[in-house]
């Protein structure tokens, strides 16, 4: 299996590491997120830790690089708006979700992210308004797949319904997000990683207004939650974020928006292994549907891979993988 990028052909043994690790990080935020929750530290809580810690690893890096931040007022907004769509929001409310719900329907779950990206960008952007068949048929192979996993021919209590529709407006939020990000930030010229760092940084300053009047003084949690919560941070919110670059410069954005198929694999895994977490079969059957229904969503064309000079572009498609 090979990727090719710009002419050359670039061997799986390059970038294959880079995948599974983004992959596996990912996946396994869903696991973090559910010791944390289960430990008493309140979503709102575990959103601003997260960001917080997340904010702090792009900054280290920056600064080891040499960049420094952009004055640019609008650029600034735009980041703030974004981090209220793929950060404040979907953070709070995957863990607010998973308050009622498991670890292993919270990644399933996630793993829509990518068709309501589609949606938003049918919705937004000029280019995608003719979806076409396929990918109107891989959104409702997905409505079917989210129903699926949800189980509803058996009914869902008040409580999981509630953690359910919470984990379903999270990847919407991604969605919405993914579209404004495409439309007012992949054109700029700073880096992938300083933008992050602004988007981050946003959703930081706007958590620590939030948190403490909604859910009080933090707290802490226990040796468990408070490592759990930093990995979750530093890693799925920090590091995560320089691996999908390096996965997008080495391999494409077809490859590093497949990561979408493989978080699910780990989130099950750790939540079942881990967390003693039970598998029902209908989420297996519903989470091959989404990922079905994302395979049919994907344009047959991804754009192409940014050449090392227009590296510092945020590819349209990376943001696709975006955990939870």
């Amino acid at each position: 299996m090979w990727a090719r990028r710009d002419g050359e052909v670039v061997g799986v043994r390059r970038w294959w590491p880079g995948f599974v690790a983004l992959s596996a990080i990912w996946g396994a935020s869903f696991a973090l997120i559910k010791v944390a929750v289960d430990a008493g530290v309140p979503p709102v809580w575990v959103a601003l830790w997260r960001s917080l810690l997340g904010a702090g690893t792009l900054w280290a890096v920056l600064l080891l690089r040499g960049e420094r931040a952009p004055r640019d007022r609008a650029l600034w907004g735009h980041s703030a708006a974004v981090a209220v769509l793929l950060n404040t929001v979907p953070f709070t409310l995957f863990s607010f979700g998973e308050t009622r719900v498991s670890s292993v329907l919270a990644g399933v779950l996630n793993a829509t992210t990518p068709l309501f990206t589609m949606l938003f960008a049918v919705l937004t952007v000029p280019e995608e308004r003719r979806p076409g068949a396929r990918r109107l048929t891989g959104l409702g192979l997905g409505f079917v797949g989210v129903l699926t996993v949800l189980g509803v021919w058996r009914g869902l209590g008040a409580g999981e319904s509630t953690g359910a529709l919470a984990c379903l407006a999270a990847a919407c939020c991604y969605g919405a997000g993914f579209a404004y990000l495409r439309r007012f930030l992949s054109g700029r010229p700073e880096s992938v990683t300083t933008l992050s760092a602004l988007q981050i940084t946003c959703a930081t300053a706007e958590l620590a207004l939030i948190a403490p009047l909604a859910a009080g003084a933090p707290h802490w949690p226990g040796g468990s939650a408070a490592a759990a919560l930093l990995v979750l941070g530093a890693a799925g919110t920090g590091l995560a974020y320089l691996l999908n670059l390096g996965l997008v410069r080495t391999a494409g954005t077809a490859v590093a928006s497949a990561v979408t198929y493989v978080m699910p694999l780990w989130s099950t895994a750790l939540g079942a292994a881990l967390l003693a977490e039970p598998v029902g079969w209908n989420a297996l059957a519903g989470g091959l549907l989404v990922v079905a229904a994302v395979a049919l969503t994907r344009p047959r064309h991804p754009p192409a891979t940014p050449t090392p000079a227009r590296a510092a572009t945020p590819p349209t498609r990376r943001a696709d993988t975006l955990g939870g």
